[in-house]
């Protein structure tokens, strides 16, 4: 199974964190508008996330909601009809939230950096290092700490949930560390 590893944090300044992204990635963001459906599973995350309306991945993942670097354990599937694949799921499972964002995505070595402005929540760089099947952990976790200090991130800007348990959070739904998807 494909696996990151992964860190969150709090922006202060989005347009610095784009500037130094743009520097460190040697040219400008891949820009997306992403729809994420989460579904109700025991075992992990699933969320089928909608690019655009014309294009989806159905996403399982598997990861410690730990306010500090962690290993990410993922499945994708494509789909060129994510309308359809949500209806179904929708109707079989019922929904466990739903995150709107604009993500621009930079590239720089086996680090995907995004930079997400998420409705209802605000401005968070997320960095996902993608390890190659022969590649040790600390790896990863060593690419994260440049990364962050590039960034110049606090380690009190680093946030443990999911955006989905985040906005659940901000309206009132659930307390701190009670979510399970």
């Amino acid at each position: 199974m494909p696996t990151n590893i992964e860190v969150k944090a709090v922006l202060k300044d989005a347009g610095a964190a784009r500037d130094i992204a743009i520097r460190l990635s040697g040219g400008n963001a891949k820009t997306f508008h992403q729809t994420d459906y989460f579904f109700p599973c025991d075992t992990a995350r699933l969320k089928l996330r909608i690019f655009d309306s014309h294009s989806g991945e159905l996403i399982r993942y598997q990861r410690s909601d730990l306010a500090t670097a962690r290993m990410s354990k993922y499945l994708i599937a494509r789909t060129p009809d994510p309308e359809i694949l949500r209806t179904i799921l929708t109707e079989t499972l019922g929904t466990a939230g739903i995150v709107r964002k604009i993500r621009q995505l930079f590239l720089v070595g086996q680090t995907r950096i995004h930079i997400d402005n998420v409705d209802g929540l605000g401005e968070f760089l997320e960095l996902e290092v993608v390890m190659r099947p022969d590649q040790d952990e600390s790896e990863g976790h060593e690419i994260v700490r440049g990364l962050l200090s590039e960034f110049g991130i606090d380690p009190a800007q680093l946030v443990a949930d999911a955006y989905v348990d985040l906005l659940r959070r901000e309206h009132g739904n659930a307390k701190p560390g009670t979510l399970k998807l």
